[in-house]
């Protein structure tokens, strides 16, 4: 292989470098990098210290656990790791939960003999910061100009959206969660997206992280709609899981509930990924907010409505 070998831990990384036509430098991945498909083939260098299969509620309990006691949610697969013999290493440095942190890339090459490799790790908050982050990836493979251009086209794909959406009226309120039990409200660049398809976020702003909530704050927002998009739940689990939420008593007496503005998403495939698929993230978020003004054909493969037939 000529080039850089290339090991992405992060999904959203993964897919930066795939865009950047290099997946034929990729040598190792996370146990979460799932797209492009062709990925599947190259080696897992990380495995999950909890069963990702429990219910939200213990999924936050042995998440909090796990973090109380300093310890990462994800390990690295050392001899793995070291086996493949990287050049670079892309990961992340924004949350525990999410991917392999840095700390614990760092921990996994303590015992690294000879010339260790070169560790990019990104923390978008906000889409422009997303964007950016193409060019700091592409960076370090010599194809700064590539990143650069993948950025551009993301921020023109989302002006134009943006534009149309800025017409729509009236603009509803949109509570997005991003973990349902406890209740989560999803931050970051979140927030941009809602307003971008044509809505007006609640709960959350622009580039603060996504932070806990409780059920009784949640429905006096009395927001227009809610939209769950759980970090790594697909379409189907999402729907499963929201459904029982919406059906509690305290829900009941949000506008949304009585009036079945539910939605859910695949927010394991595009909203919780910082990178290209968030302007599909902002196509799926058009669609369902105003069907009349878009219509990206979304519906059923990336976005269901929550007590519709599947």
């Amino acid at each position: 292989m000529t080039g850089p070998r290339i090991v992405s831990l992060l999904p959203s990384a993964t897919e930066v470098v795939a865009a950047l036509g290099m997946t034929d430098h990729l040598v190792g991945r996370s146990h979460e990098c799932d797209f492009p498909a062709e990925v599947a083939e190259i080696p897992v260098m990380t495995r999950p210290r909890i069963n990702p299969a429990k219910p939200s509620r213990t999924l936050h309990k042995q998440i909090s656990m796990l973090i109380t006691k300093a310890l990462a949610v994800f390990e690295v697969d050392a001899e793995a790791l070291r086996a493949a013999k990287p050049d670079i290493i892309l990961t992340q440095h924004q949350c525990e939960a999410c991917a392999v942190s840095e700390a614990d890339l760092n921990a996994a090459l303590a015992e690294w003999t000879g010339a260790k490799p070169v560790v990019v790790s990104v923390a978008p908050e906000t889409l422009e910061q997303v964007w950016q982050s193409f060019a700091t990836l592409a960076d370090a493979f010599d194809l700064r100009w590539a990143g650069n251009e993948l950025a551009e086209r993301a921020r023109e794909r989302v002006e134009i959206i943006a534009m149309r959406g800025a017409a729509l009226d009236p603009k509803p309120t949109i509570a997005c969660v991003e973990w349902i039990d406890p209740p989560m409200i999803a931050g970051n660049w979140i927030p941009e997206l809602v307003t971008a398809a044509g809505g007006v976020p609640v709960m959350a702003k622009k580039g603060q992280h996504s932070a806990f909530t409780t059920l009784a704050k949640l429905a006096k927002s009395d927001a227009d709609g809610l939209i769950f998009m759980p970090c790594g739940f697909d379409l189907a689990r999402t729907l499963e899981e929201a459904a029982p939420f919406v059906a509690r008593p305290t829900m009941a007496s949000m506008r949304a509930v009585k009036e079945g503005r539910l939605w859910a998403v695949d927010g394991n495939a595009y909203f919780n990924r910082p990178g290209p698929r968030l302007v599909t993230s902002l196509e799926i978020l058009a669609e369902i907010l105003n069907p009349g003004a878009f219509n990206f054909s979304r519906e059923g493969s990336a976005w269901a409505r929550i007590g519709a037939p599947e």
